[in-house]
């Protein structure tokens, strides 16, 4: 019996993805055989994969992932990434299997967010870490951040009339002109490889430090990934001054901070719909909140 997190349940009913619940087991079962590991308990937190933790025939711990399909993330990419950084700053890929969308990694320690850290020292510590991930890596394949811009342009409007208006319009056109704006600011010779889903979450335990789990992978701005975490701790952004985070991580980092808030903009109402969608409750309402708090407002 294969047990599915109830956030990963969600996102494949949203993906109609139903008939990859019922293959799951049979899935997991060959991965098993061909691999040479035995699959454990699954690990809760995540929404757009099946993980879990494995055994190798060796005796060493891993982890399997293996990603829902059609919800927008590609284990392909991911498999790229964690080739490029080889365990720099992500964990070491051991197998890949492009067909079943599958992965075995490195097992690392508890995340980020168990250790209930302050903000600003997370924030340092996820700026240090996604900035080893940091890179040019041309002609690897992955999307780049102008496309990923119109990408989350389509999916906050379509999504925004699907849920029948859960943000004010105001929000929208806030998060779809920054988007327009970071798309034409794009430039492939100065791209460089970002994780794209820095968080807490995804922050885990290694040597000392931490690594970054779950990779979207992109050739973008840097300040992509600073714009992840201006979308995060929406109830903590409004408790002063919106823009004083950016300008930090911008300080932080030597990045661009309008940059960095255009791409938070974006990210926080992207994300708010999406956690609406799935019902992941109350970060959909949080994150929308501050998204019509900050709407219209821009830095230059």
């Amino acid at each position: 019996m294969i047990e599915v997190p109830d956030a990963v349940r969600n996102k494949v009913r949203a993906a109609g993805a139903d008939d990859w619940l019922e293959r799951l087991p049979a899935l997991v079962a060959s991965l098993e055989a061909d691999w040479s590991i035995t699959v454990g308990r699954p690990y809760t937190g995540g929404s757009e994969a099946f993980v879990a933790e494995a055994t190798r025939a060796d005796g060493a711990a891993a982890v399997l992932k293996v990603l829902v399909p059609g919800v927008g993330n590609d284990a392909a990419n991911e498999a790229t990434v964690l080739g490029i950084v080889g365990g720099a700053g992500c964990p070491a890929l051991y197998r890949y299997d492009a067909d079943r969308g599958a992965l075995l990694m490195e097992r690392l320690g508890r995340p980020m967010f168990e250790l209930g850290l302050p903000l600003s020292r997370r924030l340092a510590m996820l700026c240090d870490t996604a900035a080893r991930i940091w890179r040019l890596a041309p002609d690897c394949g992955l999307p780049t951040g102008a496309e990923k811009a119109r990408r989350l342009a389509d999916f906050i409007a379509r999504l925004w009339e699907e849920l029948d208006h859960p943000c004010s319009e105001k929000a929208l056109e806030h998060a779809l002109v920054s988007a327009r704006r970071r798309e034409r600011a794009h430039r492939d010779e100065r791209a460089v490889l970002v994780h794209g889903d820095v968080h807490q979450l995804n922050a885990l335990q290694s040597d000392g430090g931490f690594k970054l789990v779950d990779p979207d992978g992109l050739l973008a701005e840097a300040e992509y990934d600073l714009g992840v975490l201006m979308r995060g701790d929406p109830v903590e952004l409004l408790a002063g001054d919106p823009f004083e985070r950016a300008r930090w991580l911008a300080a932080r980092t030597g990045l661009d901070p309008v940059a960095a808030w255009e791409w938070g903009v974006i990210e926080r109402v992207s994300t708010g719909l999406l956690c609406t969608q799935i019902h992941l409750q109350p970060l959909g309402r949080d994150t929308l909140r501050a998204a019509e708090a900050v709407a219209g407002l821009s830095m230059s």
